[in-house]
């Protein structure tokens, strides 16, 4: 469903105040569902209560809308219970939180629980997430929080301790430990977080991995990777990085399946360590080893170097106490980083970003975060295979100023990572919402357009090629992909692979050096601003005819009403047969005398008649030339241009605005809405110049001011 002016952008402009305030920072972050956790604690502390979540209910409609919908079988015998009720000593983390509490319930979302267990292997990052000092005992009211990033912000999500059972036993994640919960209670909040548990179903352990850290995350498929894989796998490790990799199942009937080795089909594993050894039968090489963890507890590897293999036999103790070898059915496992390749498809590596980095001794990106959005037949402009809209996408202008420290073969070149990510599609999915398809491409900017802030227009993508692209369209969450390119300034623009697909994004840009980018965004202006009417001085001969048709619709009184306007405009639009239009409506008209009454009758005089007439003329050529095909209207993409021509200047959300508010369900422009756009952008804009008296750009208005402005315009 599109957002209306008054709900997304008043939203927006609240999200922008909270953030200039602090808010979304992870020191402060957004209070979910404006839910307090202090002061929700304290209040049911001091009831002696439990505290139950309205916002999360126990109930049906948090488990989910389909597979855990109403209609579910599943469903009619799963009963909440409080961990009290469940164990005789519920704890929240039992002897520190690791990746063997975390073993995969009912729910498919294995892919989540990969990422958390990456999670518990940086600490610092893990209570981030997961609070410290939440407990069942001390000061327990019922009540746990967890924080999570959220599209540019860090939210605290607050949820009660009703989990799921059936037979007394949680019905999705759980621990090892019969009495540890903390990793049951992660899921809930984040199952809260996009809505219901079934909202979790499917995934790519890339999403939870930035969740988790804010993070951006490189996609590497197995067939396709750098040479240089193991020592970026190291060096990830190293750097406080997360990592998850599967194998892909060809057969979707066999999705999460078990092979011969071991390893499962269609499921997410943790990387969690890749190091060296020198067995004892070779004299000289190193053998390069990766360790894995699947998410359910159970079920490893059986091939070389698995935990009951020979190729143990060959290392010393020093060796294994390095390699923290043991024999245990926990999931996790070791294997040769050759037999890694050959059995696995993919590999994520999610970086973290400078906030997530304290350490002085770890390189650091840069990031610049833009907020976006795509608006059906405006800004919704398709890929490239689109010419006629793909210029009307948002676009970024990207300066890379300072080049990388350690150049390979002597380039000069920058390294940086575009992360294009789609927002809300998974919480939307009860409504029916899938991803969309979606993609970004890079141009290099002329050097005579350096500093240039303007929108690029059609005719820049029509004669330049792109200097660098995501490598596919995909049906992902996110796109993200690594590039080197020369310092410069380049415009990124993100798009959905088909035109008129509405919907938010956010595009991240990390650099290894310095960096900015930022939206392009037209300065608002307008060319001519209509001065007020001359007074009479002598008539031409249209002066004179003009008068005689005035006069014989106004009468003495020599002012006509927007119903006596509607007629005569009508009367002579209806003799230009290439506008095929129905004429103006009597709201239309009024409008128009709000624009051209100086004197606040309500009413025009004839001075005041003809310059408006001469004002329709002007934009009815505009409307002309838009209308080639005479359908009698213009297609909303080209009202950018339509506006422009008037000699108006805007950003890309008084577009967006302009496209819903005038355009039809086709997202064509009539020429009455057409008319009826121009007057009110040509009466907004002189009522601002009247207020801004010395010319800053801002005004100040009271509350009857502000309805005295709008109601009459």
């Amino acid at each position: 469903m599109p957002y209306t002016p008054s709900g997304f952008f008043c939203d927006r402009l609240i999200r922008e105040r909270e953030r200039r305030d602090g808010e979304g920072s992870l020191n402060k972050p957004i209070r979910f569902n404006g839910q307090d956790y202090n002061t929700l604690r304290q209040d049911y502390l001091q009831r002696k209560t439990l505290f139950e979540d309205e916002a999360f209910p126990a109930t049906v409609e948090s488990l989910g809308f389909k597979e855990l919908g109403h209609k579910s079988n599943k469903v009619k015998n799963i009963v909440w219970k409080r961990p009290k009720e469940i164990s005789e000593n519920p704890e929240f983390i039992v002897g520190g939180a690791s990746r063997t509490d975390i073993c995969q319930g009912d729910l498919g979302d294995c892919w989540l629980l990969a990422a958390i267990a990456c999670l518990t292997l940086n600490e610092k990052l893990l209570y981030r997430v997961v609070p410290q000092e939440q407990s069942f005992s001390e000061n327990y009211a019922g009540i746990f929080h967890f924080q999570f990033w959220r599209y540019g912000d860090w939210v605290d999500v607050v949820i009660d301790d009703r989990v799921p059972t059936f037979n007394n036993q949680l019905v999705f994640t759980k621990s090892a430990e019969r009495n540890e919960f903390w990793s049951a209670l992660l899921e809930k909040a984040y199952a809260k977080l996009h809505g219901s548990y079934e909202a979790l179903k499917g995934g790519n352990t890339t999403e939870a991995m930035e969740d988790f850290t804010g993070g951006v995350t490189e996609f590497y498929e197995m067939k396709d990777a750098p040479k240089e894989l193991y020592k970026i796998m190291k060096k990830a490790l190293e750097r406080g990085s997360l990592m998850g990799c599967s194998i892909d199942s060809l057969v979707p009937a066999r999705f999460e399946t078990r092979t011969v080795t071991g390893l499962v089909k269609g499921h997410a594993y943790s990387v969690t360590a890749v190091d060296e050894c020198k067995p004892s039968q070779h004299k000289d090489n190193k053998v390069r080893l990766v360790r894995l963890r699947n998410p359910w507890g159970q079920v490893e590897w059986n091939g070389p170097w698995s935990d009951n293999s020979k190729e143990w036999a060959n290392l010393s103790k020093a060796d294994k106490d390095k390699l923290q070898h043991q024999s245990a059915e926990d999931g996790e496992f070791w294997m040769s980083f050759e037999d890694f390749k050959k059995n696995y498809t993919k590999i994520e590596i999610c970086n973290m970003t400078p906030d997530a980095l304290e350490d002085d001794k770890i390189h650091k990106w840069t990031v610049s975060v833009n907020e976006g959005r795509w608006v059906r037949g405006c800004s919704a402009g398709g890929c490239r295979n689109y010419p006629d809209t793909f210029w009307t996408n948002p676009q970024y202008r990207l300066r890379l100023l300072e080049e990388d420290d350690d150049p390979d073969d002597n380039e000069v070149v920058c390294t940086f990572v575009v992360s294009l990510m789609q927002k809300n599609r998974r919480k939307e999915r009860k409504m029916g919402a899938n991803l969309f398809t979606i993609g970004f491409a890079i141009y290099e900017v002329p050097k005579e357009m350096h500093g240039n802030k303007q929108h690029m227009q059609k005719d820049f993508f029509l004669v330049n090629s792109s200097k660098a692209r995501s490598r596919s369209y995909i049906n992902l969450r996110e796109v993200t992909q690594r590039f080197r390119l020369s310092p410069g300034e380049y415009v990124i623009v993100p798009s959905t692979y088909e035109p008129h697909q509405e919907g938010e994004f956010i595009l991240r840009v990390f650099s290894e050096k310095r960096n900015t980018s930022e939206e392009i965004e037209n300065r608002i202006e307008a060319d001519r601003p209509v001065p007020a009417p001359a007074s009479a001085g002598e008539e031409s001969e249209e002066d004179q005819q003009f008068r005689t048709i005035f006069q014989e619709i106004a009468g003495d009184d020599m002012e006509i009403t927007a119903n006596e306007l509607r007629n005569v405009l009508n009367r002579v639009i209806t003799t230009h047969k290439d506008l095929n239009t129905e004429g103006f409506s009597l709201e239309s008209c009024r409008s128009m005398i709000a624009l051209m009454d100086m004197d606040g009758t309500g009413r025009l005089n004839l001075q005041e008649f003809i310059h408006l007439w001469n004002k329709i003329k002007q934009w009815q050529g505009i409307f002309k030339h838009y209308n080639a095909d005479q359908t009698g209207s213009i297609n909303s993409y080209e009202m950018r241009n339509a506006v422009n021509d008037a000699g108006f200047r805007l950003n890309n959300q008084l577009y967006d605005i302009i496209t819903m508010r005038y355009a039809n369900e086709n997202m064509n422009i009539d020429f009455d809405s057409f008319i009826s756009c121009l007057v009110r952008l040509e009466a907004m804009f002189r009522a601002f110049q009247a207020f801004d008296q010395d010319g800053d750009g801002t005004i100040r208005l009271s509350v009857l001011e502000w309805l005295q402005l709008t109601m009459y315009a």
